[in-house]
């Protein structure tokens, strides 16, 4: 390795599509006796979160839809999505971003808001060295829907997770990349030296011509 990481998200960067909301598609198709658990716990835990204070775009993000779901379910169903669809999703230029940092060495890392098992799922088939979703340490048995006691790169979420990592392995952030897509994924890119905007729109593309990051534009 170089010294230097290049850090993705995934949905809407990497990826032209949502990855877990195809994910909770093929549960409801397959199992639609989860819509009313779904839509139930989902309502609860958006409800609940804003009682708690926090904002509605975190509420809204609660794993409420995936609640009695079981983690072995979501690591086949997320391996069979990757390879039946989601591969289709990813841009022949995102592909050869990922060439040209392995080609130069580089260490690539996927830092995404999506659930685990698809988040491992997606970075095998992307080849990364290294991911970071959204679950407990350990995955086994049932989800409560609840996010307590779990990692979540979101938002701010992914600074730290990003900072940690680059410290375990020892580079420095100011020689390293950092792509995303939307405002959320900008404060995680703007600690790196090199943030690439990737199909960005509203504050990000603001964000990213007034501080003249790079943009791409990586569509399916």
């Amino acid at each position: 390795m170089s010294g230097v990481t290049a850090y993705f998200d995934l949905d809407g960067t990497l990826l032209d599509a949502s990855s877990e909301k195809s994910l909770t598609g093929m549960l409801v198709k397959r199992r639609p006796w989860r819509i009313p658990i779904g839509t139930t716990m989902w309502t609860l835990g958006f409800v609940g979160n804003l009682l708690r204070g926090r904002s509605v775009y975190d509420a809204a993000r609660n794993r409420g839809h995936l609640a009695l779901c079981n983690w072995e379910t979501l690591r086949k169903y997320s391996s069979e999505l990757v390879e039946s669809r989601l591969s289709k999703r990813v841009s022949l230029e995102a592909v050869e971003r990922l060439n040209w940092h392995r080609d130069l060495g580089h260490r690539l890392v996927l830092v995404t808001a999506t659930v685990m098992p698809m988040a491992q799922a997606m970075a095998d088939y992307l080849g990364m060295d290294a991911v970071y979703g959204c679950g407990p340490e350990k995955m086994t048995g049932m989800m409560s829907g609840s996010e307590k006691g779990w990692s979540v790169p979101r938002r701010k979420g992914k600074v730290p997770i990003v900072r940690q990592d680059a410290e375990n392995v020892g580079h420095n952030l100011s020689d390293c990349w950092g792509y995303g897509n939307t405002h959320a994924d900008s404060f995680f890119m703007a600690i790196t030296g090199n943030p690439v905007a990737v199909n960005a729109e509203g504050r990000l593309k603001k964000i990213a011509k007034e501080k003249e990051w790079t943009q791409f534009e990586w569509r399916v």
